[in-house]
């Protein structure tokens, strides 16, 4: 009887401490736990990275030229020197908006003839534009253009344009082959010494234009001219 005991005894202790280990077995804080949520770190990765991604997010917005950025190349860009230079640039005077005068000039060359003029052009609009270039010269025979006699003109210094404000002038001179001796005159070279009432000057892009002199008709001999380029400064 006692041996049967002792053995009821140990299978019930045995029992017991089967169930106690099973009972711990299922515990949150024992090892079989911890075994289970070992894959948790791997699964908690992404919101390791995360915050890499959202630090890129800013570099990304603040590039030049994208939406939202922290710059604008739009704003910091330069004025086109194009849009610029259009702005500022006036249109070439057409015959309408030029008047011509002419004039002995001060400084000429010896003899009896012309020798040499200034031809003065006045913008008479009402808007700025520009004169250039050399212009081309011709004798119009008993004052009539009609019978223009072309001059061979030898141009003199560089072309350049010339902004005249409304009521603003330019010039050019004109350098004549000159007359020499008294009365009629005569050409060193021999050839006879030409007349005319008006001459017609033209000047590119702005038609041709009779002027007279106010002291006298052109006398010059050879049928050729030096002229200047229009210029803004009166020459003498």
């Amino acid at each position: 009887m006692q041996n049967r005991t002792a053995l009821r005894l140990a299978a019930s202790t045995t029992a017991v401490i089967a169930a106690a280990l099973s009972l711990t077995a299922c515990q949150p804080g024992g090892d079989g736990a911890a075994k289970t949520a070992s894959p948790a770190p791997a699964s908690a990765a992404p919101s390791t990275g995360a915050p890499a991604t959202a630090s890129a997010a800013p570099t990304a917005a603040s590039a030049p030229g994208t939406p939202g950025g922290g710059r604008s190349t739009a704003s910091a860009a330069p004025a086109s020197p194009a849009s610029a230079t259009s702005a500022d640039k006036a249109p070439t005077c057409p015959v309408t908006a030029v008047q011509a005068t002419a004039s002995q000039a001060a400084d000429r060359p010896d003899g009896t003839g012309t020798g040499a003029a200034i031809v003065e052009f006045t913008n008479v609009s009402a808007h700025a534009c520009v004169l250039q270039g050399h212009p081309s010269v011709g004798g119009a025979g008993n004052g009539s253009p009609e019978h223009n006699k072309p001059l061979k003109v030898t141009p003199a210094g560089t072309a350049s344009a010339v902004r005249l404000a409304p009521g603003g002038k330019a010039w050019v001179k004109l350098t004549f082959v000159q007359v020499q001796g008294e009365g009629d005159g005569y050409c060193a070279s021999g050839a006879k010494p030409a007349v005319y009432p008006t001459l017609v000057v033209g000047l590119p892009g702005s038609g041709a234009h009779q002027v007279a002199l106010s002291d006298g008709e052109f006398a010059e001999c050879d049928n050729t001219v030096t002229a200047t380029a229009v210029t803004a400064a009166k020459p003498s």
